[in-house]
């Protein structure tokens, strides 16, 4: 047997979840008990929060962690720490404001002034033009708080009808006097821009961040919080101590803070900026780069593009260089490991505002890499629409087909994260969300391919802590708590099965980022959702890596451990000069590339291309698709691991090998609809099913047709099997599967009882039911949480052998017991249990348990933006006698 799958089996699986453990100064018993209910839910590491906490880095912060790492000491768990102490990542606790003016935050911003000519001898009034906090209602100069760096004055010529801006640029910055430029206007008409390197002008609530494309501004962070850590823990450090976790840190440069659009090109916003860019920027746009700043602002068609590429291109490496390599240096060089993760949201991973540029880039000097989830951004349904939440509108086909792949593919292809990737999960979803959503985001994820869990979060502030719900255990309020070590184990034990291994994918779908930054785009989770959509496996590769480490190899593309099929290239007006001649080098090899909807028309830098175009067009192994061909285009080609009998859109597959051993995992991501079909697996050996809350293995019917094996799959909503097929599952004997034979539905009275979390197991006897019904209703408990017991007696009269139980529709967690004897535990459909060796012939005793979540007596805000279920058993309950095969 396989020795993942065997310490598996054996209970011997590793953690991989480190929740986040807010910190507010509480008493040490407070502290105590809180580690001790992570550890009771099957929880092996915290992810130590200090944003709450009133003391950061000062003596009752120290005194906190000390007894948490004691804590942590003897029971043998992680800790990580959260490097700040405000969200997001770059305050460094406030050292920012002390250190000298050159590490503080720079940007660089732009004004013009509209003139006509011929007019000589004229002056303008630069010198207050760069000082910052006038306005109209405070324009004298003693209300200037500040002054701005004088970079470029460059004057352009509009054109004299509809006042676009020509090629016809001067740059006239010599021409200014203590203050004033002085120039005589040639005739028609001007725009001057004034471009200077700001101290102001980003995002209020960071206006004392560093500047992460400052080297020695980041260390502030590094010496102030890091080091402070590494005094005090060095001798844990690799050990208790495992390592750091940054959240969200970013540019910011947008004064609104979370503007997900924010990017070159939007007027009146300042971008990011460090004294090493002009050099740079001379480098990549030549020795008159400053004619041509304005255009980070302005429209000039492909020279924008091209100077706006250029940019990104520097201030994404600037910041990967100097903000996540740094730390992730210093972390390694110390044993321990850097985690963490951007915004990604709604695009903007490749953009600026609260992002970083490019994700790949930004996560690549972490040792894990990293995504969230949080504030209803993957709702069960919600794949093709937007969603709207508490805090906007959400893009649904990039939460869906995008975020995760992202995550996963840098996990995959970086060899530092040795296939480790990270998100944190069920942040301020609202009390509205219980186990059985946190389930299917869970699946959600590990379909993907994530296999590390950072749950938001365990408070140990006084309930009802306001601060994001919902909160795990919430001092004890959260009447699903005891139910949640389960989804825990299930958690535990399918990323061990998808660890230390390798994925196994047919394509390869080249990120966005950089044509995005070029010109017209498609984004990446286009063709990866019709991939997803037809079960074709995926990675999402970057510019950088196909540059830097991949080769080809018997016509596949080699990244890492990963190998592909073909190279998928969404539609791009531009790509970086390099990529294309690569591109040409690829499919000279033997590589399929696919290009979406055409070719590039240009390099991104303005370079010539145009032999390499040439060559893309006539070459054999290069292909033009459309979008909602793609899918059917890899099958034709042959580029396909795993066929479904029907078109099953939400049925989602990831496939990963260890020696010996295959791991095939499938998720029904529809939220009401079932899916039933066939599916054709490349393997060899027996297959067997994996069950991850019984832990145990099953038999599967498998079909053997011309050479494959053909499985017949039957998934629930929320329902997810694991297939495992190889050499190692030899002689190794499985509990057979079932067929139903007969049923029966339960019919008769139940009595219904309740129990908050405060007061459970003691019941109080709420009424009668011959019918079950939602329990929320108006006229019944519609503000009730906690728990719902229904027992009932009936008479069985069938054979006891092999007996199913199905609850029906369930809100949401149960526990069931039959005649006195624990049957099983259920937190998400379908709520089914074998009950054979319980149920007796003549009088049997039932009795369920439902728990719903808190969102009935809490009705937080969070929660207000979501339709609400029903509370208790809805039914019908049936019982099934079926037969077993083998």
């Amino acid at each position: 047997m396989s020795n993942r799958l065997k310490e598996v089996l054996e209970g011997q699986e590793h953690n991989y979840i480190l929740p986040f453990l807010w910190q507010h100064g509480e008493e040490e018993h407070v502290i105590r008990e809180e580690i001790t209910r992570v550890h009771e839910a099957g929880i092996g590491a915290v992810c130590v929060e200090a944003r709450p906490h009133p003391d950061f880095l000062g003596p009752q912060w120290w005194k906190d962690m000390d007894i948490i790492m004691d804590e942590a000491r003897k029971r043998s768990m992680k800790v990580w720490i959260l490097d700040d102490d405000h969200f997001p990542t770059g305050h460094a606790a406030g050292r920012v404001k002390e250190a000298p003016e050159e590490l503080h935050r720079k940007f660089l911003g732009e004004r013009f002034i509209d003139t006509m000519g011929p007019a000589k001898g004229s002056s303008f009034l630069l010198d207050t033009l760069l000082m910052s906090g006038l306005r109209p209602t405070f324009s004298e100069l003693n209300y200037a708080i500040g002054k701005n760096k004088l970079i470029s004055v460059i004057a352009v010529r509009r054109h004299p009808t509809n006042g676009t801006l020509t090629n016809d640029c001067i740059d006239i910055t010599d021409l200014v006097q203590d203050g004033i430029l002085y120039w005589d206007i040639p005739e028609g008409y001007w725009r001057v821009f004034i471009v200077s390197e700001n101290k102001d002008g980003g995002s209020q609530l960071q206006e004392d961040y560093l500047n992460p494309l400052v080297r020695d501004s980041v260390r502030i962070l590094i010496d102030t919080v890091y080091e402070a850590v590494y005094e005090r823990y060095k001798d844990d450090f690799g050990k208790t101590l495992a390592g750091f976790f940054s959240d969200e840190p970013g540019f910011y440069n947008d004064k609104v803070t979370f503007d997900f659009h924010s990017k070159p090109g939007k007027q009146g916003v300042v971008l990011p900026w460090s004294s090493e860019m002009p050099v740079l920027l001379e480098q990549a746009l030549g020795e008159d780069y400053r004619k041509h700043l304005h255009l980070l602002w302005h429209e000039a068609g492909e020279q924008s593009n091209r100077v706006r590429y250029a940019y990104m291109n520097i201030v994404s490496t600037l910041y990967a260089d100097n903000f996540c390599n740094q730390i992730g240096e210093w972390c390694r060089a110390r044993g321990v490991a850097y985690i963490g993760h951007v915004l990604e949201d709604n695009n903007v991973h490749a953009r600026l505002g609260p992002s970083t540029g490019h994700f790949f880039r930004s996560l690549w000097g972490q040792d894990m890499s990293g995504i969230d989830v949080v504030l209803w951004q993957i709702v069960p349904g919600f794949d093709e629409l937007t969603f709207r939440s508490a805090t906007g509108i959400a893009d649904g086909e990039f939460y869906h087909y995008g975020l995760a792949k992202l995550g996963v593919s840098l996990g995959h292809i970086d060899p530092k994260k040795l296939g480790r990737t990270m998100c944190e999960v069920y942040g301020a979803y609202g009390w509205a969300e219980g186990l059985k959503l946190m389930k299917w985001i869970t699946d959600h994820m590990l379909v993907r391919g994530v296999n590390y869990f950072v749950p938001h979060a365990f408070t140990q502030k006084a309930f009802p802590d306001p601060d994001c719900p919902p909160h795990l255990y919430a001092n004890g309020k959260n009447p699903q708590f005891r139910y949640y070590k389960y989804l825990n184990q299930y958690m535990n034990r399918i990323s061990h099965l998808i660890s230390d291994g390798r994925h196994v994918a047919s394509a390869a779908v080249l990120y966005h980022a950089e044509a995005e930054w070029s010109g017209e785009a498609m984004y990446f989770q286009k063709p990866v959702k019709q991939l997803m959509q037809h079960q074709i496996d995926c990675d999402v590769i970057p510019v950088d890596a196909l540059l830097d480490m991949a080769s080809v190899k018997d016509g596949r593309l080699h990244v890492h451990v990963e190998d592909y099929e073909c190279l998928i290239v969404p539609y791009a007006e531009a790509l970086p000069g390099a990529m294309i001649r690569r591109l040409v080098q690829f499919a000279d090899q033997g590589l399929m590339i696919r290009f979406i909807d055409g070719l590039p028309l240009r390099s991104s830098e303005g370079s010539d291309v145009s032999d390499e175009q040439s060559q893309l067009a006539a070459h054999p192994k290069v292909k033009l698709t459309s979008l909602d061909m793609l899918a059917q285009d890899l099958f034709a080609d042959g580029h396909y691991e795993i066929k479904v009998d029907q078109y099953q859109p939400y049925l989602r597959n990831y496939h990963y090998v260890h020696e010996n051993l295959d791991v095939y995992m499938f998720f029904n991501e529809h939220p009401n609809e079932s899916i039933q079909t066939k599916i054709t697996l490349p393997v060899q050996y027996d297959v067997f099913a994996y069950d991850a809350f019984s832990n145990r293995l099953i038999d599967v019917n498998v079909i053997e047709e011309n050479g494959a094996k053909r499985v017949q799959l039957e998934l629930s909503p929320y329902e997810s099997i694991i297939l495992l097929n190889g050499a190692a599952l030899g002689g190794y004997t499985a509990s057979p599967r079932y067929a139903v034979s007969s049923e029966a539905e339960l019919q008769g009275e139940w009595r219904v009882s309740t129990a908050d979390s405060e007061h459970y197991p003691q019941f109080t006897e709420w009424g009668k039911l011959t019918a079950l019904t939602n329990m929320s209703r108006p006229d019944y408990l519609p503000r009730f949480s906690g728990t719902f017991r229904y027992e009932m007696e009936f008479a069985w009269r069938e054979s006891t052998n092999n007996v199913l139980l199905d609850l029906g529709e369930v809100y949401e967690t149960a526990e069931v017991w039959l005649n006195g004897e624990l049957a099983g535990v259920c937190i998400c459909p379908p709520y089914r249990m074998e009950v054979h060796g319980l149920i007796k012939q003549g009088s049997n005793s039932l009795v369920i348990e439902v728990t719903n979540t808190l969102v009935k007596d809490q009705r937080d805000y969070l929660s207000s933006f979501v339709q609400q279920e029903p509370s208790g058993l809805i039914g019908p309950v049936t019982l099934y006698n079926f037969l077993l095969h083998r």
